[in-house]
């Protein structure tokens, strides 16, 4: 049996209307300090078999250059 697929589809995005970012709220994210981006965000990690959790958390800290950093739940690989 063959199937046939459709060409894609060219889409377009519509804007419905564009404000500004009020910044008591914040920031544009392309605006936003990387100094904000390093205490507020989280990094999604897929830890490759061999170094322990341990490890990967102390390399983040160095290679960021941030005191506090940690893990939540385990990033044992299976």
């Amino acid at each position: 049996m063959t199937v046939y697929l459709k060409p894609a589809e060219k889409r377009e995005i519509f804007i419905l209307s564009e404000e500004d970012t009020d910044p008591r709220y914040g920031w544009r994210p392309e605006e936003r300090p990387i100094d904000v981006h390093l205490k507020y965000s989280i990094i999604n990690l897929d830890k490759p078999i061999g170094p322990s959790s341990h490890e990967i958390v102390a390399w983040l800290k160095r290679i960021l250059g941030i005191e506090k950093i940690a893990h939540a739940g385990t990033l044992e690989g299976f």
